[in-house]
């Protein structure tokens, strides 16, 4: 019987990862060698956006291929994904491939820090880890690992990080390390089909906490500040009702009291900022997550050519949505759509079938991954799925800088608790050029001309001499929003 000639399909998805983080694609002072040589074999798409800057309701949408205005998960901590929406996962289990995951899934809430799969994901193997904390049970895959199969508690061994930013558990015992460690268990199991494997480490997420020698890599008195101007902290008071994880701006530039803030648990540590930061310290922090992530990936990759499978396997890196890592004066995420959020890097290799070494400037989203994996491996995208096949580009049958006129992005009370008390609605139109955003039940908006502005500093939403602008940018942002909803369940009868 000759050998399945579909691709095997390797998608590795970071949480919180910004646009800005890949050395070959312009970052001078991150190191990233595995990710530049992916980028060398394959496509790397500069211009990728995120449907939602929360994971679930982003994880939601690439995984369906369709937008949050037609699947409804709009929040963290779901009580649960509902059964009316289908994965590309099982689309492909059913298909033939052999599904795994590793890391995160997401979909839902995890009640007693175990979160509950969706009634039909695809997964075979399944090997779920949410963000390492020194109380999970028996079940949380990750921390048995360390306690069955490395002989450490993981309740000693994170109940002693108290702080954000700074070092953390040793590379050894990482749960990053132990995704690529798992990955390549699922890479060398024998099968006689293809495969499909999510590999979801909970890194570069906050708390910012690598390994001491990932970090020691990192100078920070060499690293750039953020984005930022002073204009920025009159600017934030008009947003600081709209939810965001840091409620107020704050100079990088000042000196800032870094004192650990022991009122905060390790386990809220990544969703509650601390009040003051040395941000050139959080960005060395970030960056070395991201060069511990890239090292791990190509743990897997190396394994991939090892036993012949790097040919015909797709490569996906991409990440749920970014972090603001202090632009602006703002950290870690909430409904702004600054372009440190939304937009993610997005980097396509398959070296057996399309072509090596591409840069491509089209506008593409994340909704448009679950097609491209489905028409890659042959089978047909289903009627209601809203994302777009990059198939064309990759393969170079169609213009490489031009996939959609438009992106978009939404936020719809997406985080909870006392620190989100307007559970926020908010809208991203962006063209290109032109970026508007929306917010529903506040009179504030946002327009950036990103080609003036490329750092979103000057608002141009009440500026007089661009009212005309405003009119024509509503107007297609409503136009570009309606088209979003999907249309339901399947029409039979004529009327």
């Amino acid at each position: 019987m000759p050998k399945d000639p579909r691709p095997n399909i390797l998608w590795y998805c970071t949480d919180q990862q910004r646009h800005d983080t890949i050395r070959r694609l312009g970052n001078e002072h991150i190191n990233t060698p595995v990710l530049d040589s992916l980028t060398e074999t394959g496509t790397a798409f500069t211009r990728a956006y995120t449907q939602s800057t929360i994971c679930t309701p982003s994880r939601a949408s690439f995984l369906t291929g369709r937008y949050p205005a037609t699947h409804h998960v709009h929040r963290n901590g779901n009580a649960y994904f509902p059964d009316t929406e289908t994965l590309v996962t099982k689309l492909l289990a059913d298909a033939g491939y052999d599904c795994g995951l590793i890391g995160k899934l997401h979909l839902s809430s995890a009640a007693h820090r175990l979160e509950k799969r969706p009634a039909a994901d695809g997964y075979r193997f399944f090997q779920w880890s949410h963000h390492p904390n020194p109380d999970y049970p028996e079940g949380h895959d990750y921390a048995d690992w360390l306690a069955h199969e490395k002989g450490v508690d993981p309740v000693s061994l994170y109940g002693g990080l108290q702080e954000n930013i700074g070092p953390g558990v040793p590379a050894e015992l990482h749960q990053t390390t132990w995704c690529s460690e798992m990955a390549i268990r699922f890479i060398r199991e024998e099968r006689e089909g293809p495969w499909l494997l999510s590999v979801n480490p909970f890194d570069p997420h906050p708390p910012f906490d690598p390994p001491q020698e990932y970090l020691d890599r990192y100078n920070p008195e060499e690293l750039p500040y953020p984005l930022f101007q002073e204009s920025d902290l009159e600017h934030q008071k008009h947003f600081c009702a709209i939810d965001q994880q840091t409620r107020h701006a704050q100079n990088p530039y000042q000196p800032a009291n870094t004192e650990p803030n022991s009122e905060v648990t390790r386990g809220d540590m990544g969703s509650v900022p601390p009040a003051a930061y040395d941000a050139r310290m959080v960005k060395a922090c970030y960056y070395a997550m991201i060069e511990q992530i890239d090292e791990q990936l190509g743990r897997i990759i190396s394994v991939l050519k090892e036993t012949g499978q790097y040919e015909n396997t797709i490569i996906v890196f991409t990440s749920d949505h970014g972090e603001l890592l202090g632009d602006h004066g703002l950290i870690y995420k909430g409904c702004r759509f600054y372009e440190g959020l939304t937009h993610v890097p997005l980097i396509i290799s398959w070296p057996a079938a399309v072509t090596a070494d591409v840069t491509s400037h089209a506008l593409v989203e994340l909704v448009d991954l679950a097609p491209t994996l489905l028409e890659a491996a042959g089978e047909t995208m289903p009627a209601y799925m809203q994302g777009t096949s990059l198939l064309p580009l990759l393969q170079g049958t169609a213009d490489r800088d031009h996939h959609k006129d438009s992106v978009v992005s939404e936020y719809h009370g997406a985080v909870g608790g006392p620190a989100m008390p307007d559970q926020t609605h908010g809208f991203m139109y962006f063209d290109g050029r032109y970026k508007v955003c929306i917010y529903e039940g506040h009179d504030v908006g946002e327009i950036y001309d990103l080609n003036a502005d490329p750092g979103e500093f000057c608002n141009l939403w009440f500026a007089p001499d661009h009212s005309e602008l405003k009119a024509d940018l509503l107007w297609r942002a409503a136009q570009r929003y309606l088209a979003t909803s999907g249309p339901g369940v399947e029409r039979i009868g004529r009327y």
